[in-house]
């Protein structure tokens, strides 16, 4: 593998991967009216209720400013609500809305069956070393 050429590099990689899988899932949300990054937002929001705006944005990769336009459109389709925090009156706290977790459970189906076709030709084997890497480069990431 030449260390100059882009596609040998695991970064490049791992993008081209994302694209890939990232078209076919928008494809699959698009029928369940969310686009991928409302979908990760969801999921976000109900792993880790109470995140403000800023940490939302942070945690979905886009600007404070992205972010709050991201969760203002999610809020005007009822998918989440904003809370006062409780321990900083200054800012507020995103929680799903009974209308978000149903999107949410009636969508992960089709994410997981945009998964399984992507993932069909590997092994169990394979499956579980790619998730096994990808958590290890999670973590060294935020390390």
């Amino acid at each position: 593998m030449d260390p100059d050429d882009p596609t040998g590099c695991v970064t490049f990689l791992v993008r081209h991967a994302w694209l890939s899988m990232r078209s076919a899932l928008a494809a699959a949300l698009d029928e369940h009216g969310l686009s991928v990054q409302q979908y990760g937002t969801l999921l976000l929001v109900r792993e880790l209720p109470g995140r403000t705006v800023a940490e939302v944005g942070r945690e979905v990769g886009t600007a404070r400013q992205s972010a709050n336009e991201l969760i203002a459109g999610m809020e005007r389709a009822g998918l989440v609500e904003r809370r006062p925090n409780p321990k900083d009156r200054r800012t507020q706290q995103v929680h799903l809305t009974p209308a978000g977790e149903q999107r949410l459970a009636d969508a992960a189906p089709a994410v997981r069956k945009v998964e399984a076709e992507l993932e069909a030709s590997f092994s169990a084997a394979d499956r579980a070393a790619v998730r096994t890497w990808l958590g290890h480069m999670i973590e060294a990431g935020e390390g």
